[in-house]
């Protein structure tokens, strides 16, 4: 099969997703091509070329599906639906690519146009929403680390412990505002939830912008 820069990219996918950045190596890629390491160097030039090549497929997956998603809203959707679209598409996109959290939490250092993208589309969302230019960067970082945070998170989360009657007692007696107050409910809910909480505290910026800094 003719080596393609897109064969490339799918062999680090895939290689990532084993090894991490520090045991990602232009030669583990040939080996899984079944090619010289040389020949690499004719589509990618280095390591750090194919990073931000595989961030940008991880980016313009999730950029490409939230654009339509985003078309598929009705005209009296509200900027808080945009921002969710787009925060669903990323987490989406992010499982679907093995390492791909990864991947994004280094993207600005690999200069990744499809990153850039995500947050271009953020900060217009915002923008447009009436939120002060100077809040706006630091409105979408926070959400774009809160959506990388919380996949990796679950997919780091160990499986829950058996918990007895008599430990949940315990538990209860020693930490009650967590075991009171911490909802039970699943990790869906629980992201949809904690973005709408975001965009609740984006939204107190729109209201009142000579409040102190």
């Amino acid at each position: 099969m003719k080596l393609t820069k897109e064969r490339i990219v799918d062999a680090g996918m895939a290689t990532f997703a084993e090894t991490g950045y520090h045991g990602l190596s232009m030669r583990q890629v040939a080996e899984r091509l079944d090619v010289h390491a040389g020949s690499l160097y004719y589509h990618v030039r280095s390591k750090d070329e194919l990073l931000a090549l595989m961030a940008d497929r991880v980016c313009q997956h999730a950029y490409d599906a939230a654009s339509a998603a985003l078309a598929a809203l009705p005209p009296e959707a509200t900027w808080r639906e945009e921002i969710e679209v787009q925060a669903a598409q990323l987490r989406l996109s992010l499982h679907q690519h093995p390492g791909g959290v990864l991947l994004l939490a280094d993207s600005p250092r690999t200069l990744s146009t499809g990153g850039l993208s995500l947050m271009e589309r953020l900060l217009g969302t915002l923008l447009d929403a009436g939120v002060p230019a100077e809040h706006c960067g630091i409105a979408a970082d926070t959400l774009l680390s809160h959506v990388t945070g919380f996949v990796l998170q679950e997919q780091t989360e160990p499986r829950a412990p058996t918990v007895t009657a008599e430990t949940y007692a315990a538990l209860r007696a020693q930490f009650p505002l967590i075991m009171e107050q911490m909802p039970r409910m699943g990790q869906d809910e629980k992201f949809h939830r904690s973005i709408r909480l975001l965009c609740t505290a984006f939204e107190t910026l729109t209201k009142d912008d000579d409040s102190p800094t």
